[in-house]
């Protein structure tokens, strides 16, 4: 059955140039657990509902000591049972990874949970190296899953709606919860499912996304130079569904605003970008301090790279972090901003959402 429309674009609060969201990497500082970073979510959930953000996403990334959410559907199980009414989902399940019928089981368990509410996020990548791709999928042939995405998404979409056609080999395989119990003697089950998102850094699922009529996100946090170009594609490939009758597209932003002059978020941003340079040399651990950052001696490769992630998070004093974000969405016309706060402590993670919301003026429940 079709999503509701609103359960998509969500709505405009206070000064915000568009809907405001939220994407969660549960990032793991140094000197602090998973156990914590866990907590932190939970306490940006809340805080996301209380202010009107419209929906709460969990990345799917493995083999990271400084990012634990590697498993989307258990933590996002976990901030249903702490939530009421803020969309949860996932930025997204990494489908490759995964058979179909798993995550239509997975994500018809949480639609149970939290009926109306749940977003599946769907991105065609590993969210990690080649080496745990292929210990997750049991397989190096690592191509053979992304080709295949279209394929895996059509086999999804079916079990999610218990409608593959008579003589299928999986027609008599049903994904539960979900449509097959409204079906069986006494059953009463919402035919509701959770609405399909595609995820993408490039134009292949912003393609893809606007040929089916499917809502798209887009990776601007690390990939930013494709945004224009991706948002575009997808508008001009955009096919009227079901689902949607027009384009809608978000985009993901760092953004990390603190109370001070800015200098504490040109600290916690130096230290994020120092976890990505190890990252990026194959060299992941959890997140450094701002200390350790500051003492660090970055060579001139390590400097570059700095420089340019650097330049598209949004940072510094809540008027430049307003500022950057109204300038980013006149740019990109992006119907939605999805902010993920990159910083050492989840303590500066929170405050940076709070100080937006009272940088729109977004309400307060």
């Amino acid at each position: 059955m079709p999503a509701n429309h609103d359960e998509i674009r969500g709505a405009v609060h206070g000064t915000a140039p568009t809907p405001l969201s939220v994407l969660d990497l549960v990032t793991v500082g140094a000197g602090s657990t998973a156990t914590q970073a866990l907590r932190t979510s939970v306490d940006i959930a809340r805080l996301a509902e209380s202010r009107g953000y419209h929906r709460y996403w969990v990345a799917e990334h493995h083999s990271m000591p400084g990012v634990a959410s590697s498993s989307p559907a258990v933590i996002l199980a976990h901030l249903a049972a702490h939530t009421d009414r803020v969309r949860l989902g996932s930025g997204g399940v990494m489908l490759p990874n995964h058979a179909p019928l798993v995550i239509a089981e997975q994500f018809g368990t949480l639609e149970a949970m939290a009926p109306g509410r749940v977003d599946l996020g769907l991105g065609r990548a590993p969210g990690t190296d080649g080496a745990t791709a292929a210990a997750l999928r049991r397989t190096d042939r690592l191509n053979e899953g992304a080709d295949d995405f279209p394929q895996q998404l059509a086999e999804l979409t079916r079990f999610l709606d218990d409608d593959f056609p008579d003589g299928h080999r999986y027609s008599r395989i049903h994904a539960v919860p979900g449509p097959v119990q409204a079906t069986s003697p006494g059953g009463v089950q919402d035919p509701h499912r959770p609405p399909v998102w595609l995820l993408g850094s490039s134009g292949f699922s912003a393609r893809l996304a606007g040929v089916l009529g499917l809502p798209f996100a887009f990776a601007h946090h690390f990939s930013a130079q494709n945004t224009i170009p991706a948002l575009d594609l997808y508008r001009e490939s955009f096919q009227p569904s079901e689902l949607l009758d027009k384009p809608y597209a978000l985009i993901g932003v760092s953004a990390l605003a603190t109370d001070d002059d800015g200098t504490e978020a040109r600290r916690q941003v130096l230290a994020a970008a120092l976890n990505m340079v190890r990252l990026r040399t194959g060299r992941p651990g959890l997140v450094p301090t701002p200390e350790e950052a500051e003492a660090h001696r970055f060579n001139e490769m390590e400097q570059d790279f700095i420089q340019s992630w650097n330049s598209n998070v949004i940072h510094g004093t809540v008027d430049e972090v307003r500022t950057g974000l109204d300038d980013l969405q006149k740019r990109t016309g992006a119907d939605e901003l999805m902010l993920t706060a990159n910083a050492h402590s989840g303590d500066v993670r929170l405050r940076s959402y709070e100080l937006i919301a009272d940088a729109y003026g977004l309400p307060r429940a």
